[in-house]
């Protein structure tokens, strides 16, 4: 039983530090407002458009009690999508799959007086192109 015990722990410590790998973060010190300032300025100054800004923070505290919840996950929250006629050719000459990985995002949170920008990880191959960028992009906006 203490086997089965140990062998649960370390398969959930496991999951928790793959999840934590699945986007970069970094901190940003500043207002929400200033972030998300700073992400639409380093997409649009690339001559990229933003095609949607999507509120999740917004949606989960409006709809919070209607899913029998009463946590806050974030004080804010949005994600910027959008895409790069350039790149996302490549990527998708390389491989039609890429399709499902566009549009590109990029977040901003603020939780707990924390804010932070970020971005989910890509596959290997040609995907790390677009990393590359949205790393670029996420470091800019955040100062670092």
């Amino acid at each position: 039983m203490t086997r089965l015990a140990a062998t649960v722990l370390t398969l959930a410590l496991g999951a928790q530090a793959a999840l934590a790998q699945q986007a970069t973060t970094y901190p940003f010190d500043g207002s929400f407002e200033d972030a998300t300032f700073a992400v639409e300025s380093a997409i649009v100054d690339r001559g990229l458009v933003i095609d949607y800004r999507s509120h999740v923070g917004q949606m989960l505290n409006r709809t919070g009690a209607d899913v029998g919840s009463e946590v806050k996950i974030y004080d804010n929250a949005d994600v910027f999508l959008f895409c790069s006629a350039v790149l996302s050719r490549r990527v998708m000459e390389a491989d039609p799959m890429n399709i499902a990985h566009c549009p590109y995002g990029i977040f901003v949170t603020d939780h707990e007086g924390q804010v932070a920008i970020g971005y989910r990880h890509l596959p290997e191959g040609p995907m790390q192109e677009v990393q590359a960028l949205l790393d670029e992009i996420a470091r800019e906006a955040s100062g670092q």
